[in-house]
């Protein structure tokens, strides 16, 4: 596949897939912070290597902090589909293991863990979500060319 930047030359939007464990959490927030500031020019997907029943509340609550709404979303697995026509995966955190495709760009994002810290609840989730958001920002100004 070629570089992603290159896909609007080709006349195609770029598109990129959010890999975590559940796809409750962290993918769910990549996905939804990329589909507000793309508006639409980048194609996303999320995903789980497990997925669960849900998506987490306090997720969808820190999105909604910012504007942003997920109603509609729902874990889903990994497919061979999606895995063909993204340019970029991105998996978050260590839980999920994928393995690297040769035909697409794979970057592993070690996010922050406020647990770790002793930082549980809405605080932990909104220390997540902002440090998701500066690499989306960086990986958006890559996909499509423009200043992060």
């Amino acid at each position: 596949m070629t570089d992603p930047a290159t896909a609007a030359v080709e006349g195609r939007k770029p598109a990129v897939l959010f890999v975590c464990s559940k796809n409750g959490g962290k993918s769910q927030l990549a996905a939804g912070l990329m589909r507000q500031l793309s508006g639409g020019a980048v194609d996303v997907y999320s995903a789980g290597t497990k997925p669960g029943r849900e998506l987490n509340p306090l997720a969808v609550e820190s999105l909604e902090e910012l504007g942003i709404d997920v109603a509609g979303e729902h874990p889903k697995p990994v497919t061979e589909d999606v895995l063909g026509a993204v340019d970029v995966v991105v998996v978050l955190g260590t839980e999920a293991k994928l393995e690297p495709r040769e035909d697409t760009r794979f970057e592993l994002w070690e996010t922050d863990e406020p647990s770790t810290r002793g930082i549980e609840g809405m605080g932990r989730m909104r220390l997540l979500r902002d440090d998701i958001k500066a690499r989306v920002e960086a990986l958006h100004a890559t996909l499509t060319g423009s200043r992060a």
